[in-house]
């Protein structure tokens, strides 16, 4: 369990650290990027001082703002390219508040544009993203076990084990399980 929250904290400097790194690539202030992002600007510096460990919505946010799929994001806080990863030393996220856990299972690579995510969403969990990072970012996803209800652009498409949903994303998204049953799924991002 210790060990864990070291790669937690590590994950989470890590994360600080890139998010100051983009904000400083594009010259702007922590007023600029909360105004682009609306998240305030006392979380962002709590953020990018690894104050606090970042929910999956506010990262969602960031990565509209700064046109960058989550998962590109987490790829660049990620150790460095290696072509096999056992699954043991696959990158784990959680934001414990939502009830989401994300398993970066593809190798971390910024020159392969296709990605794959193994994700965990608790019973009664309800994650919303505001807008797609890059629009028309294509995913598959694969639900494994449980029930997931997916919203994209304003259409709802209720998935049970074996599903797979397709589709583009360029406006809004929520993802909620039920409060009975939560989701085990493979996302799929091209």
């Amino acid at each position: 369990m210790e060990n864990n929250l070291q790669n937690d904290n590590a994950i989470d400097r890590r994360i600080a650290q890139r998010l100051r790194a983009l904000r400083a690539e594009r010259n702007w202030s922590l007023d600029d990027l909360a105004r682009l992002s609306g998240v305030s600007r006392a979380t962002l510096s709590r953020l990018e001082n690894a104050a606090v460990s970042p929910t999956a919505s506010v990262l969602g946010k960031l990565c509209v703002a700064y046109g960058l799929p989550m998962s590109r994001l987490m790829h660049m806080v990620e150790e460095d390219f290696a072509p096999l990863v056992a699954r043991a030393a696959q990158p784990l996220w959680s934001d414990a508040a939502a009830g989401f856990r994300r398993r970066s299972v593809s190798p971390p690579a910024q020159a392969l544009a296709g990605e794959a995510l193994e994700c965990e969403l608790e019973p009664g969990a309800h994650i919303t993203y505001d807008a797609s990072p890059r629009p028309g970012l294509e995913h598959h996803l694969i639900l494994l076990e449980g029930q997931l209800r997916i919203t994209v652009d304003g259409q709802r498409h209720d998935l049970q084990p074996g599903d797979c949903l397709r589709y583009r994303l360029f406006g809004p998204s929520a993802f909620v399980t039920p409060a009975r049953s939560g989701a085990h799924y493979f996302l799929f991002i091209v």
